[in-house]
């Protein structure tokens, strides 16, 4: 596994230093890499997807761990890095695994996940081109140690649109994290929350302090991890997803005020109610009623700060 050392080194030999502007924080406490891959459940010959790979210490565990990894990098610098890196690591190393990189963004227009990324995602376990008619995206893992300005867009992109994605295990922002698992009535309680837990079963894994990265962040971290429900509290999370986007919007103001005290609300709804008093649960029954009306794009917001 690369160490702290091995980290300076591999960048020092490629003229490259850590870029603030990118979010690039590399994860250098072992033991946390080994907890990320244990708590994603990682198998011989599970498809993962990993974005933002860095210098490829996490990619290296989970190649180890058997995992074909599909992995995402938007600098050039450790893209070239991982290109000439991990090839000759599998290969000395007799690793099970086998590594595909995407250059690029993890995003795509409008928030969804970069084509490109999902094209792979589909060649890399067999299933061929992911284009127009084509089979649906395999079933896969997400694991990663998300660069801090990916995380909540990705997160709703692949609980929305990619139900195939099983298992999300990644280090984010403390308060990412919290916004996850918000209970109504909290500060914390938004789109993201709502929207994940009516996908998915939430597990708050591990706090990480600065110290467990290089560079030092100034926020603390955590590690969390959502695995899909096999019954999501709704079959449109994309509905979801936009009713909660326009009603937090105006979060302050009671449903009535927000749609009018003619809209039909579903049973346990009152109109003086604000947005985030409602449960999930109650959540998912509005949207049923009023999603077709919404009026707001098609896209989840990029991140869940109203």
């Amino acid at each position: 596994m690369q160490t702290l050392a091995d980290i300076r080194e591999i960048l020092l030999a490629a003229g490259l230093a850590p870029r603030k502007a990118l979010g690039q924080n590399f994860l250098i406490d072992q033991n946390l890499l080994r907890k990320l891959v244990t708590a994603a459940d990682v198998t011989p010959g599970d498809l993962v997807l990993e974005v933002g790979p860095g210098t490829g210490a996490l990619s290296e565990c989970l190649l180890e761990a058997g995992a074909r990894v599909v992995a995402c990098e938007l600098d050039d610098g450790l893209a070239g890095v991982l290109e000439a890196r991990l090839p000759a690591r599998i290969a000395e190393q007799h690793w099970p695994g086998t590594f595909t990189l995407v250059r690029g963004d993890c995003l795509g227009k409008g928030k969804s996940v970069n084509p490109t990324l999902v094209e792979a995602l589909a060649t890399a376990r067999g299933g061929g081109s992911a284009g127009a008619g084509a089979s649906p995206t395999p079933a896969f893992k997400l694991v990663a140690n998300l660069p801090y300005g990916a995380g909540s867009p990705l997160m709703l992109a692949l609980l929305i649109d990619h139900p195939s994605c099983s298992t999300l295990a990644v280090t984010i922002q403390r308060e990412v994290a919290d916004r996850l698992l918000a209970p109504p009535g909290s500060r914390d309680y938004g789109t993201l929350g709502i929207v994940a837990q009516a996908a998915a079963e939430i597990e708050r894994v591990a706090t990480l302090p600065p110290e467990c990265f290089w560079p030092r962040p100034e926020v603390t971290s955590a590690m969390v991890v959502l695995r899909r429900r096999a019954q999501p509290l709704t079959s449109d999370l994309g509905g979801l997803a936009r009713v909660c986007q326009r009603l937090f919007s105006q979060r302050r103001k009671q449903l009535g005020s927000i749609l009018g005290r003619s809209t039909p609300l579903p049973a346990g709804v009152r109109p003086e109610q604000r947005p985030e008093e409602l449960t999930v649960e109650q959540w998912v029954a509005l949207a049923q009623v009023i999603a077709p009306a919404a009026g707001v794009t098609r896209n989840p917001p990029a991140s869940d700060e109203s």
